[in-house]
């Protein structure tokens, strides 16, 4: 475990524990002040409050020394050190505070004859000890009680950087997993074409590039602005466009205001990609494929439907699907806990409606991508 000292609280400052411990003392001598007032007595305000005054002056630089150095002491004290060490200490000190007063207020007690020093300080101690050891314990209960509240928060602290540091190696993880999946499978598509027609594989062999090109550009960002993504997606919807030859009506509709809305990275590829793999791949004729991105109150809400077999897929086993929709799903959690969904659902004859939503957040930036996304 890390010994390291605890930082300072603000007020353990010396300028302002000092000086809190004076005011202290001075709202003390107000109060005697009045109180003697009410009792008759005439006895002068400022006098009062050099008394007071000087008295926790005393105790606030010996408390703040306390502090300073004896630390440790106080947080490791256990029984035998509080009477061996911590007990000892209390008295040497208040009986220190007590001489240190003794000799700045000479004509103390005011209503006795006048007295050598060492009998004002025996009646002083007579007087004050007992207060003089309450303060002293009740400054080192207070020291303890924030060194363990400060440890306390420090374990809080570390404990969530831990569990922030987990849920990132968690997601750059299953961002991993997607990037091996979704390069097998656009490399599959361009061997199929190599036989076919090289062209429109040496096109889709430039797409893949500029796909790699903005994975390796974003690195390990995971929240990335939405028109980072539907760029993403329209080069990669472009891909599958030279793979079916145009045999599928992709559609894509993204409202203009949400273009810094910020969601995660590759949220929607996987998406798109069990579209095609599930859905349109199985399509004898022409299919479709739609994607409608639109706030919905506080909420983003990405739809994307596509033509296929329906949820026949469900019965062949989650093997057959892959990891696409079960790593979005991941990783919204991971992202939003209960605050961000995937659902999966028929919306007709062979046709799935995947729709996720997750908490709108916008970021910054500018406004010169607004203008790509025309409804």
């Amino acid at each position: 475990m890390n010994d390291q000292q605890p930082e300072r609280p603000f007020f353990m400052h010396p300028a302002i524990f000092i000086s809190g411990s004076v005011l202290v003392g001075i709202l003390f001598a107000l109060q005697e002040w009045l109180n003697a007032r009410r009792w008759g007595y005439r006895i002068g305000l400022l006098f009062v409050g050099e008394m007071w005054g000087m008295q926790f002056l005393l105790w606030g630089i010996f408390c703040w020394l306390l502090w300073r150095f004896l630390r440790p002491l106080i947080v490791k004290a256990r029984a035998f050190t509080l009477v061996t060490r911590v007990l000892p200490l209390s008295i040497a000190t208040s009986i220190v505070e007590e001489m240190i007063w003794v000799l700045f207020f000479p004509k103390v007690p005011v209503d006795r004859p006048p007295m050598d020093y060492w009998h004002r300080l025996t009646f002083q101690l007579n007087a004050e000890f007992v207060d003089s050891m309450a303060i002293f314990w009740c400054a080192f209960l207070l020291f303890r009680g924030v060194t363990y509240y400060q440890k306390f928060r420090e374990k809080e602290t570390t404990a969530a950087r831990l569990q922030v540091q987990l849920v990132e190696a968690r997601l750059a993880a299953l961002r991993m997993q997607l990037n091996p999946h979704f390069l097998f499978n656009a490399m599959n598509s361009i061997s199929s074409l190599m036989r076919t027609d090289v062209e429109a594989a040496d096109v889709m062999l430039e797409q893949l590039s500029s796909l790699l090109r903005i994975t390796l550009e974003r690195g390990e960002v995971q929240l990335i602005p939405l028109c980072k993504e539907i760029e993403f997606i329209e080069i990669y919807m472009a891909m599958q466009q030279q793979r079916y030859s145009g045999r599928v009506q992709q559609t894509l509709v993204v409202d203009p205001e949400l273009h810094d809305a910020l969601v995660p990275a590759l949220i929607l590829q996987p998406v798109v990609e069990n579209a095609f793999v599930h859905g349109l791949s199985k399509c004898a004729g022409k299919g479709e494929l739609s994607i409608d991105i639109r706030r919905d109150g506080k909420r983003l809400r990405m739809s994307v439907v596509n033509s296929g077999n329906g949820l026949q897929l469900e019965r062949e086993g989650p093997g057959r699907r892959g990891v696409g929709l079960a790593n979005v799903r991941d990783r919204l959690r991971l992202h939003y806990g209960d605050g961000g969904s995937l659902s999966v659902r028929e919306v007709g004859i062979g046709r799935v409606n995947v729709t996720i939503a997750l908490p709108l957040q916008i970021s910054e930036s500018s406004p010169e991508e607004a203008a790509r996304f025309d409804a």
